[in-house]
């Protein structure tokens, strides 16, 4: 196996298990969703939750039973009695069109499963995702499962150069340039809707929401390593700002590595 290929099924699995982790993929939807990575030194091909596995949870994921696939959804090395997740092409069709995505996940949060069924469009209300919904997100006005090309090849014409879509009725899709991106984005999104449902109900559809000046306003603010008393300590370079991704994944990593058998880490 290749070192590329051996780092994508370890931060694969450690993406599933940050999702259930995070609350995206818990309860009624603890098998339901799917992080994938292409492989570093072969962009050709990607690892992806399957199913068939005896225990089907993202929760319960580990680097062996992530599935490699390629750039059209074919199964290319699985556990025995495992297939590719059902919706792959979600997954190929979005590596295959958009090269310069590394990082991919479906799931089905609730507060956004809600907002896309009401018809609510999403629109900032704190700073956590404000530029994920800063222009109204594409929808997929489908609630099905996508299963053949034609499906995918609608569903990638509709997220477009997006980084998320929301899929009518079925949860959103987000795709980044890392996976750790299509992770925290998900969250983020998540976020947006949730704070959307809660001034949708408790004020309506003409709820206060941030506007785009202030937002503007916001990304218009000096870079901080230019403001004096930072010159010294960031020496030209803002630190990189990972916390919540690092955090969760480095936790659940520490778990999987204690179930790991000793002869599987080495």
């Amino acid at each position: 196996m290749s070192s590329g290929l051996a780092e994508a099924r370890r931060q694969a699995a450690i993406a599933n298990r940050v999702l259930a982790e995070l609350g995206l993929c818990t309860g009624i939807t603890a098998t339901l969703g799917h992080a994938s990575m292409r492989v570093p030194d072969d962009p050709g091909k990607f690892v992806i939750k399957g199913r068939g596995y005896a225990i089907d949870a993202l929760a319960a994921m580990t680097p062996e039973q992530l599935v490699l696939c390629d750039l059209d959804g074919y199964q290319l090395e699985a556990p025995n009695g495992v297939t590719q997740c059902f919706e792959v092409k979600l997954h190929s069709t979005i590596y295959r069109s958009r090269p310069e995505i590394q990082g991919i996940v479906h799931a089905h949060p609730r507060y956004t499963v809600l907002m896309s069924v009401l018809g609510q469009t999403l629109v900032p209300m704190c700073q956590e995702g404000s530029a994920l919904v800063r222009t109204p997100l594409p929808v997929y006005p489908h609630s099905k499962i996508i299963v053949t090309d034609e499906e995918g090849m609608e569903f990638g014409q509709t997220m477009g150069d997006r980084p998320a879509v929301l899929l009518f009725g079925h949860g959103a899709v987000t795709a980044s340039k890392t996976l750790d991106g299509a992770v925290t984005d998900m969250l983020s999104l998540e976020e947006q809707a949730r704070m959307n449902y809660v001034a949708y109900a408790a004020a309506g559809s003409t709820h206060s929401f941030i506007p785009d000046a202030l937002i503007e306003e916001a990304d218009a603010r000096p870079p901080l390593p230019t403001l004096p008393h930072f010159v010294d300590s960031m020496r030209g370079s803002r630190p990189e700002v990972r916390g919540v991704w690092m955090y969760y994944a480095d936790k659940v990593a520490r778990t999987l590595d204690e179930e790991q058998p000793a002869a599987a880490r080495a």
